[in-house]
This record gives C-alpha cells, structure tokens and sequence, in this order.
C-alpha cells in the first residue's frame, strides 16, 4: 500500500479525471450466432470460447463457427442478460452479439476496467429491466459509465494488489469451504449416529405429537400483497413481507407441493418465530416444546420423503400423508440432549452470524471493502 500511496501522492495529489467507459474503451463486438449452432458446434477442448450469457459457455473450433468476430487481446466481456456481471479474459474468445467487450492498448487498464466495473456491479444490476427471470442492462449503462482514470502506473500497482488479495482470498475462501464440506459430512454422521441410537425410542406420527393449523393459512397473491414488516411463507421459506400476520409464535413448517420435495435443494421442514403469515403451500405444525419440534423438524429432513409424495409434475406432500410418516421419538431428556448436541453442529456449519460460513462471508465482504478503497478518488478539478 505504500507504493501506491507514493505514486498517487506523486502522479495525482489532487485527484484524478472521471471519464464515461467509452471514452477510454475500445467496445468489441460479438458473434451473431444461435442457442441451436452452439450446441451443434461445442468441441471440449476446442480453440475459441462461446460466451453466451448467464453461465452458458462453451469450447469450440473457430473454423466451426459462422461468421466467427474473434477477441484475441485480453477484454472485459459485459454479460448483460439473465446473470448481468462481467468477466475478464485473456484466452480468443468470442460472444453472442447481444453482449459486448471492451479492450484497451494497455493489458493493465483493462484489468483495472476489470475491477471497477466488478466493484459497481450492483449499480448495474439496479439498472436492469425485466427484474424477473431474464434480467437486462442495455449498452448506454456501461458505455456512460463514469470511471476513475488514474495515471497508468497506478492502475497497475492497483491492479498488482488486487491480483494478489484476489487470490489469496480465494485460497482462504477454498481451505475453509472445504473444512465446512466436512464439517457438514461430520454432521450428518453424528446426526444419524444419534438418531440411531437414541434410548426410550416410541413411533409416533405428527397428529400425536402437534396440532396442525393449516386451517388457519391464507394464501395472498402477489398483486394483492400490501408491503410490511412481516414475513410472508411460503413451501421453501420467505417469498415476500407484508403487513399483517395471523401466526404469532413458533412454528414447524413442511413443504406442502412443489419440485424441491424431490429435489431437496432447500430444507423442506424449517422452523420460523414471532409474527408471520403463511400461505397453503406449506404445513403448519404447532408444537409443545422447542425440543420436539427441533427433532422433528431434523429427522423430516435426513430422511427419505418419497414414498409419501404423490404427483409427478407437481409433487406434493398432502396432509393424510403426512400424516403416515413415522416419528422414532425419544424420551424428552434424550430430545433434549440430542438437539443441543445437533443444534451446535448447525450453527458451526450453518448460521450466517457465527461459525464457518460467518468467516467465509467475512473473507467476502473484506475484499469487497479494500477493493472500493482502492478503486475510489478524489475527482481532479480543472
């Protein structure tokens, strides 16, 4: 940091001039070429790479591709549509021509581009239209861009620094995301080792251990939705806040229909707290003590559910059914000590606020910091 400081103290003590992109940037165009021909032309291994937006990328031969616009200097390529970012390159590459690049005659500055548009990107992204699915920025948002123009010898000691911090972090963010990997593998054996063993065990089924309220679920489409501080459930979890609540309190709630049954990307049984509304496309189960409804809520979740799902396209876990699925439920004592032991395990490999991923978003947030503090000048004064 030193270094830099120096060099700025030396090249631009007050300050640095604020250009548009396209004032600095060359812009590059794409390729005109279909979803249809990609998939028709991809070779692994082959000589060009296919950006197509989002996170479709593809190798192929350029002798293969139509009218092939090929970038063969190092360029940030502006991903504009569906998963708006951007990404630097330094390999021939081409893209579909609904996207564009920039290039400069200096390998650093465009790094530095690199950077700063990385920097902003959720400027960019609050730009888009169609905020659904398929969002979408348009060319004059990066091209009218205003940037910081510093002096070339301190976008490359800039550039130099962010190299390096980039890499370590990502170093860092590997080796802990690989202790959570097998912390989390730890986890489900101790989890199932408890289960396994746990003493006074009696089968019980959910209508004998808590009073299910689904009677009492409302479901409000989303143009009917007045905004408030209270959260709105649906089958995964919060779908939007509203203003008003008829839960008040602690709740077990269970998928009720929809591809994650089957999927189990997301927990299908997850607890909630004080007040909420949920609609009718998830259980609602009250139960007695934290205890219980703790247990159930992790053994519904470690086991197989699909026997009591019915529906292909639209699978779903209906109330009778639910109904059937055998609760292995030991004496409150023992609910008692296997929670406590399960719930520290959770937070280590779970909880956002402490433990493993608190320290992998920490490693996040601190690159994103020093890379605004070193991306941000004063503006020069003419």
């Amino acid at each position: 940091m030193a270094k830099l400081e120096e060099l700025i103290q030396r090249l631009c003590p007050d300050g640095v001039e604020i250009k548009p992109v396209k004032a600095e940037y060359q812009r590059l165009k794409g390729t005109p070429i279909t979803a249809a021909k990609m998939k028709e032309i991809e070779t692994p291994n082959g000589d060009i790479r296919i950006f197509a937006g989002g996170k479709t990328v593809i190798d192929a031969y350029e002798n293969n591709i139509p009218n092939a616009n090929v970038t063969r200097v190092p360029a940030v390529l502006v991903q504009s549509r569906g998963v708006i970012d951007v990404v630097y390159y330094e390999k021939p590459f081409t893209f579909k021509n609904e996207m564009w690049a920039y290039t400069h005659k200096n390998k650093d500055s465009i790094k530095f581009l690199y950077y700063v548009l990385k920097d902003n990107m959720e400027k960019f992204r609050e730009a888009a239209s169609g905020m659904g699915s398929l969002p979408q920025i348009s060319l004059k948002v990066t091209e009218d861009f205003k940037i910081p123009v510093p002096p070339l010898e301190v976008q490359q000691e800039i550039v130099r620094i962010l190299d390096n911090f980039t890499e370590l972090t990502a170093e860092l963010t590997a080796e802990l995301t690989a202790e959570l990997t097998a912390r989390k593998k730890q986890y489900e054996y101790y989890r199932d080792e408890l289960f396994r063993t746990a003493k006074n065990v009696e089968v019980h089924y959910l209508n004998e251990i808590s009073e299910n309220c689904d009677n009492q679920r409302k479901p409000v489409t989303s143009g009917n939705r007045v905004a408030g501080e209270y959260p709105y459930y649906g089958a995964s979890g919060i779908v939007d806040y509203v203003d008003d609540y008829i839960f008040d309190g602690d709740y077990l709630l269970i998928s009720e229909d929809g591809a994650n049954l089957l999927a189990r990307s997301t927990p299908i049984a997850f607890s909630i707290s004080g007040k909420n509304w949920v609609n009718n496309h998830a259980h609602v189960l009250h139960f007695d003590s934290y205890e219980t409804r703790r247990y159930v809520e992790i053994y519904l979740n470690s086991i197989d559910l699909s026997p009591y799902i019915t529906g292909g396209a639209q699978p779903k876990l209906n109330q009778k059914n639910l109904n059937k699925i055998p609760i292995p439920l030991p004496s409150h004592d023992e609910q008692f000590r296997i929670v406590s032991i399960l719930d520290r395990f959770d937070t280590l490999c779970n909880d956002l606020t402490s433990g493993l991923p608190a320290e992998i978003e920490a490693r996040r947030k601190q690159y994103e910091y020093y890379r605004d503090k070193l991306l941000t000048f004063k503006e020069l004064r003419v």
